[in-house]
């Protein structure tokens, strides 16, 4: 039986290790001792408390294991999946870290590695889809729409997450990158707000953020567009925070002590935007992919909405972000994804047969794209 081991046991690591020792060996590794207990009566998985932002420990950890998982916070998942590669284990992360990961592309060439990034719904499945139409037709237009959200509307932010409010807020901070026209265009995070509706949700407040990540070098499509979701509202709030320097990431001085601003706004912010393990959430998400297929103008439209699963208590972002990422990680276990290197999920989706390969993985687990064509 394979040996795997997940890097984190936050909530989306834990749906990873559970849905993962159905079928293998796993090992899940964290510093927080809480999550762990939550893993420690899962059959097949063996829980180890470390301090993963210590290489050592990580090369430790990971020297047996047929492939890595790495569920690291995002600011230190660079270093982390640095780690992984020069170990010479095949790796799937889903870490958001904000650094360029294909600059790891070489580095993984030269350790014989598969490493599979920003494996996720979004970026995740987004981008697999959008590579597989690429090989397909001629894409000119691709936007998608995504957020998860908390079923329980609480002013004034209505918002709550599985990840570190810090990971969240990097996100409103980072300018946010598009295509337009064949051209890359810059804009703040946060602007062009504007209100779609959805028919499981209602009305959503859409806004730029700096989803399209990979796909800017490795798409050669000339509109493309990623848009957060989130309730009416939200943004007012969120803006008033970054306006006012809450979200500043250089040092200040308060009473002879430096400190960041965003620092303290996430320690505030920890028990406000905590998503509990039990609580009722969804995600939704919507792609458009249209553009030339056998000499016709098409129209493809993926939409997902997934809820908190009730049986098996696991969130629906740690449902459809987990998902995706092991689905990826039976893909390199079985063969189907064998080339060396440093890969988004991109490249998973234009490789022959792997997009059906996620998609149906993740609906025997009950996340169901609807797909329409126009």
């Amino acid at each position: 039986m394979n040996k795997i081991i997940v890097l984190g046991a936050g909530m989306v690591g834990r749906a990873i290790a559970i849905d993962l020792a159905k079928k293998y060996n796993v090992v899940s590794a964290d510093i927080c001792e809480e999550s762990l207990k939550k893993l420690e009566k899962i059959e097949n998985i063996e829980t180890t408390l470390s301090d993963l932002s210590n290489k050592k420990n990580i090369n430790n950890l990971i020297k047996d294991a047929d492939i890595v998982v790495s569920a690291v916070p995002g600011f230190m998942g660079f270093e982390t999946l640095k780690t992984i590669i020069k170990s010479g284990k095949d790796v799937v992360d889903i870490a958001f870290f904000p650094e360029d990961a294909l600059q790891l592309d070489a580095l993984a060439k030269k350790y014989n590695v598969t490493a599979i990034m920003d494996c996720g719904v979004a970026p995740g499945m987004s981008n697999a889809i959008l590579g597989y139409h690429n090989t397909k037709m001629t894409v000119e237009n691709f936007e998608f729409y995504v957020g998860g959200l908390p079923q329980k509307r609480t002013l004034p932010f209505q918002y709550k997450a599985p990840f570190s409010p810090i990971d969240v807020i990097e996100e409103y901070t980072r300018p946010a990158r598009f295509v337009e026209n064949g051209e890359i265009v810059i804009k703040p995070a946060l602007s062009d707000t504007e209100l779609i509706e959805f028919e499981d949700v209602g009305t959503l407040e859409a806004f730029n953020t700096d989803g399209l990540r990979s796909l800017i070098k490795t798409m050669n499509i000339p509109n493309m567009k990623e848009k957060t979701l989130r309730y009416p509202g939200y943004i007012d709030q969120i803006k008033l925070l970054k306006d006012y320097g809450f979200f500043q990431t250089e040092e200040i001085e308060i009473d002879g002590k430096q400190i960041r601003p965003v620092d303290l706004t996430s320690h505030l912010l920890i028990s406000k935007w905590k998503l509990e393990d039990d609580e009722p959430e969804f995600t939704v998400m919507k792609i458009i992919i249209s553009g030339i297929e056998n000499s016709k103008k098409v129209k493809y439209i993926y939409e997902l909405f997934d809820k908190f699963d009730e049986e098996t208590q696991t969130s629906s972002m740690a449902r459809t972000t987990g998902y995706s990422c092991t689905s990826a990680v039976e893909l390199v276990l079985n063969g189907d994804y064998t080339e060396k290197g440093l890969f988004p999920p991109e490249f998973l989706g234009a490789k022959n047969g792997c997009l059906k390969k996620m998609l149906a993985y993740q609906e025997d687990r009950n996340i169901i794209y609807n797909i329409s064509k126009t």
